[in-house]
């Protein structure tokens, strides 16, 4: 530890959703969703292909819903600036990943079948158990300077498994970033994950998509905070 991600391209979109329907979603976390606005949270689709990382090759596809820090009640814009992304979502397409994301930071990996589409625009299709989850098409950004997005960016993301929440620190450095307002199409399946991203209201525009042309990133040991 830590393992580090060299190489790897990343396509997100962010949606405001009712927070309502998302802590529903998130319940069983005993995690509480960052509000703000008139009852509305944050939650990130993302599709990533990790191609030189300490642990191999594979495409990750992730759900992940904005979080306040345990025992925080904050609300309002301004406590996005603490807020952390609870994984809730994590199909993988390969076995290593998928055991070494379960046993060292207790993270939802499932296997799946990843279909992607490159050409003007990038898409992809997820599919656990012969069942379509989600379906994601995206259009090209606007590129954005480099001197906005090349600063590290620390985060920690949150996940829950067998009664035990654990927080895990991320440091990335992005490059070759494109901004979009809207500019991605979600499209559900009839895989129970569909049934739930169905549940806050998608498929609905999304707030921005973007694009990374490369990440650079670090993930530490995750930190157990509660066990059950």
């Amino acid at each position: 530890m830590p393992v580090r991600v060299r190489t790897a391209h990343q396509h997100t979109a962010m949606f405001v959703v009712n927070a309502d329907a998302a802590q529903r979603m998130i319940d069983y976390s005993g995690l509480r969703v960052c509000r703000f606005g008139k009852n509305r949270a944050l939650v990130v689709l993302m599709l990533m292909r990790y191609e030189d990382t300490d642990l191999g090759q594979y495409y990750e596809y992730g759900t992940n819903v904005m979080v306040n820090p345990p025992g925080s009640d904050a609300s309002g814009l301004s406590a996005l600036q603490s807020a952390g992304a609870f994984v809730h979502h994590l199909p993988v397409d390969q076995s290593f990943t998928l055991e070494a994301g379960r046993t060292i930071w207790g993270y939802p990996k499932v296997m799946a079948d990843f279909t992607i589409r490159q050409g003007r625009q990038f898409g992809f299709d997820v599919t656990i158990d012969g069942q379509l989850a989600v379906s994601m098409e995206f259009r090209p950004g606007l590129a954005v300077p480099s001197r906005f997005t090349s600063g590290k960016q620390v985060h920690s993301t949150y996940s829950y498994m067998d009664g035990v929440i654990r927080e895990t620190p991320g440091e990335m450095v992005l490059s070759g970033v494109r901004y979009r307002l809207g500019g991605v199409d979600v499209r559900l399946g009839d895989h129970p994950y569909a049934t739930e991203l169905a549940s806050l209201g998608l498929p609905k525009r999304a707030l921005v998509s973007n694009s990374a042309a490369n990440v650079d990133m670090t993930f530490g040991s995750a930190r157990q905070i509660h066990s059950a």
